[in-house]
Formats: C-alpha cells, sequence, structure tokens
C-alpha cells in the first residue's frame, strides 16, 4: 500500500472533522475564504450561530510552514488544528482546541476557550456563509455543504 500525500491526508482529516460537527448539529463550509484574504479550510456554524473555525494540518511539515492560524481567532467563537490520529499532539498550542480525525471518524481531544465574535463581524461571517453555501449548491460544487 502506498503512503498517502498530503493532499490525500487533509482531504480524509476534512472529511472526518465534517462529519464529527455534524454530529454536534454543525453546519460546515470548506475552503472558505474570509474577510482577511485567507481562507480556512473548514468553518462550521451551529445551531445558536456560533462559528467554530477548523484549520486542518496533515502533517508536522505543514504544520511548520503555516504561521497564518492566529489570523483565524478574529473570525470564529472557537478555533481548532485537526489532525491525523498519528500527528504529534504536543505541537499544537495550548490556546487552541484540538480534533483528532480520519475519514470514518474524528474527536475533539481539546476544547478551546470560546471568544465571542463583535456582533458585526458575526453578521458579516454569517452573509458570507449563506452566500457561499448556496452558490455552492446553485453550481454543484463538490464537498459543497455538510448541514445538520
Amino acid at each position: 500500500m502506498k503512503p498517502q500525500s498530503r493532499p490525500e491526508i487533509t482531504a480524509e482529516v476534512t472529511e472526518g472533522v465534517c462529519r464529527l460537527l455534524y454530529h454536534h448539529q454543525m453546519s460546515c463550509l470548506t475552503e472558505l475564504r474570509l474577510g482577511n484574504g485567507r481562507r480556512l479550510d473548514v468553518l462550521a456554524l451551529g445551531p445558536k450561530g456560533e462559528l467554530w473555525a477548523v484549520e486542518v494540518k496533515s502533517s508536522i511539515e505543514d504544520f511548520k510552514a503555516d504561521q497564518k492560524w492566529e489570523s483565524y481567532i478574529d473570525y470564529c467563537d472557537r478555533l481548532f488544528f485537526a489532525v491525523p490520529m498519528d500527528f504529534p499532539k504536543d505541537l499544537i498550542s495550548e490556546n487552541v482546541g484540538l480534533i483528532v480525525a480520519d475519514r470514518f471518524e474524528a474527536a475533539i481531544l481539546r476544547m478551546p476557550e470560546e471568544s465571542k465574535l463583535s456582533a458585526a463581524r458575526r453578521k458579516k461571517l454569517l452573509i458570507s456563509f449563506g452566500q457561499t453555501a448556496a452558490s455552492r449548491l446553485r453550481t454543484g460544487t463538490r464537498d459543497a455543504v455538510f448541514t445538520s
């Protein structure tokens, strides 16, 4: 069996994360462009309007190469890293949540503290979430929306 590529691992972790969040009654969008120009791996919208951001890291190299994760803090109520099951968990900052996942399952190992968004930022994100979801459904974009 050949080793998986980084994109394959990322896709499988992302799928596991969306399955997990679905069971938390959250709807997910993947690859969402934020107001700061950054692209977030997963943004999940909960039943009370809460927004959780998930940054997926497929390997140690992927984690070390990406130093933009702190820019996501201003765009969510909770920020998580999601990593494969065999990823060294001690590399992930204690200030963020931690999810381990594969294609079939995932688990929240650490829940981050909640940091409430401002009302104006929340409104912009909710509008962007809705417009992006509707656009993806209309165009049939793969991985359009994971909903509860």
